[in-house]
């Protein structure tokens, strides 16, 4: 045994100090150098662009100047508002979803289960257009005058989160024994009474769970809100970008980042909570209950799961397409697709869109590859449960430092990297200037939705199989490569997928990391949606078509690769 020891622990310390190098490094150094700006601890003078750029430290009298503006005050309400309405409307949506998808047995149910997955994925510029091209000037649904309104925000954010709850209660659900409904309902209850008393409180952790990791996500949102609500509705994230891009007021842009750290600390304290409370559900020995056929009872779920598939998923993007393919006066025509390969000087591009797809192609690859490295070794380290009580402190503690990006805005990451990575450590390159820092920043979002989806599968291993095979003589790494990369096998695709699409839309750090040369396709999209002109508006459909039609096409490559792996996301 005492051979196999010291390796073993070698190989865990390395799989432990890759994932934490790299957080500390890219992640934790510049959220800390922000916060210390916001407190006045560290000055943004400097020789470095955004130095210069900066007002000085702001100290104790901008925290007091910035909470003084009424507009502060309009912005942090908007934002929660926004995340408290988007979190209401997925849940009321989310749960027929979830009762469809994962308690109903139909042909073709596998399919729409992975089908379902898409609006998440979706790179937020996109879903910011579509609903432009659905509820925008000129479009299918003018007349309801909803474009640049608190409600058009509400149902974008909808639109992403209505996946996570169906997932989320729809994996719990499908493992819940049926048969105390069945007995309400010989017992005389009716069939909604038996699901509000009997069903829906044994469904509260998983309910509970997704509703705070939906209010995370709504409350950090950033394109649905730059495309769709302007400066009127914007929240926390869009107003720390216009300070920072317009105003160049780095000092207010890291006061208002401090205040949605914390209120993203708090929520992420919450989640965890609720998230160990659902794994501790998931342990219990629940007898999975039988899907069950389709019957009249099930309508109203149906019908609503139908509406929320047609009108709200569907809808946006058929306008978005059908938009794409035509001129400014209606007429059908594939210009704005043959304005994708060469632009008309009127756009005043650095290049061409097929330029950025390429270029975000091989970017996303590179993060989807580190974030899959990282992301695998941190799920092996934290499914273990060691017997000492300070050693599973720390595991859990490890998990926890892994989700935090998750939590913190990708604005809120990519401002940090620009005021930090200016020859760090002391090497002689300029990283904001060299294109590292992109992937990084792209990889940084993607490695907790891998983590959430690969770390479920391997807890919910039996560690009698481990001692087994290390009591018959396996090493470490035998027992490693035969059992939990065997299991890991299976939802392998599915975090894949979610790494590369996560990183091919990302936009939140890239509209602060990109270089006017190089642009990525997301932030091209909102590059053109922003200017004036026919022309233009028509090619940021195209691209937005294309870069919906990219992720869209790998998420469903992933979920027919993974096959029935359940996930927290």
């Amino acid at each position: 045994m005492s051979e196999h020891r010291w390796p073993g622990r070698i190989g865990w310390g390395v799989a432990t100090a890759l994932p934490l190098g790299f957080l500390l490094l890219f992640f934790l150094w510049p959220v800390v150098s922000l916060l210390s700006v916001g407190f006045g601890f560290s000055s943004l003078g400097g020789s470095s662009a955004a130095g210069d750029a900066g007002r000085g430290s702001p100290g104790l009298e901008t925290f007091a100047t910035v909470f003084a503006d009424a507009r502060t005050w309009r912005v942090i309400a908007q934002t929660l508002a926004q995340a408290v309405c988007g979190t209401v409307l997925s849940l009321a949506l989310g749960l027929p979803a979830a009762f469809v998808l994962y308690r109903l047995r139909f042909r073709g149910r596998s399919f729409l289960r992975g089908l379902a997955t898409v609006p998440f994925v979706l790179p937020t510029v996109v879903v910011g257009v579509a609903f432009t091209a659905l509820l925008g000037p000129g479009a299918p649904l003018a007349w309801l005058g909803l474009d640049q309104s608190f409600l058009i925000i509400v149902l974008a954010l909808a639109f992403f989160n209505v996946t996570v709850v169906a997932r989320t209660v729809g994996g719990f659900w499908a493992q819940l024994d049926g048969r105390a409904e069945q007995a309400a309902r010989m017992l005389g209850a009716s069939p909604a009474r038996a699901f509000a008393t009997v069903t829906l409180p044994r469904l509260t952790p998983a309910l509970a769970s997704s509703a705070a990791l939906v209010f995370l996500f709504c409350a950090t949102s950033f394109g649905v809100v730059l495309v769709l609500g302007g400066r009127r509705f914007s929240n926390i994230e869009t107003e720390i970008y216009r300070l920072t891009v317009q105003y160049l007021d780095l000092s207010s842009a890291a006061v208002l980042s401090i205040v949605q750290f914390a209120i993203v600390a708090a929520v992420l304290a919450v989640s965890g909570r609720l998230r160990r409370r659902l794994e501790q559900a998931n342990e219990m020995r629940f007898d999975a209950g039988q899907a069950m056929r389709v019957s009249r009872a099930h309508l109203p779920a149906i019908l609503v799961f139908a509406a929320t598939a047609l009108l709200l998923h569907a809808l946006p993007i058929v306008a978005l397409v059908t938009r794409s393919l035509r001129d400014g006066d209606g007429h059908f025509t594939l210009a704005n697709y043959a304005n994708l390969f060469a632009p008309p000087a009127t756009a005043r591009l650095n290049g061409s869109v097929i330029d950025a797809t390429v270029l975000s192609l091989g970017i996303a690859l590179i993060a989807t590859a580190i974030a899959m490295l990282l992301g695998v070794l941190v799920a092996l380290v934290a499914s273990r449960r060691p017997r000492g009580r300070a050693l599973r402190s720390g595991i859990d503690a490890f998990d926890a430092f892994v989700m935090l990006p998750l939590g913190v805005s990708a604005v809120t990451v990519g401002f940090g990297l620009l005021l930090t990575m200016h020859r760090p450590l002391g090497i002689g390159v300029d990283l904001r200037t060299s294109g590292v820092l992109l992937p990084v920043a792209q990889a940084l979002v993607a490695l907790p939705l891998v983590v959430r989806t690969l770390l479920p599968v391997l807890r919910g291993l039996d560690p009698r199989q481990r001692d087994a095979a290390a009591m018959l003589g396996a090493s470490p790494l035998r027992v490693l490569a035969t059992i939990d990369m065997r299991v890991l096998a299976r939802p392998l695709g599915l975090a894949l997928g979610f790494a590369f699409a996560t990183s091919l839309g990302e936009f939140g750090a890239s509209a602060f990391l990109v270089r006017p040369e190089s642009q990525t396709l997301p932030v091209m999209v909102a590059q053109l949606i922003s200017r004036q002109g026919a022309e233009n508006y028509g090619m940021a459909l195209a691209a937005a078509v294309l870069l919906g039609a990219l992720t869209a096409s790998v998420m469903l490559l992933a979920e027919r690769w993974r096959g029935e792996v359940a996930s927290e996301i």
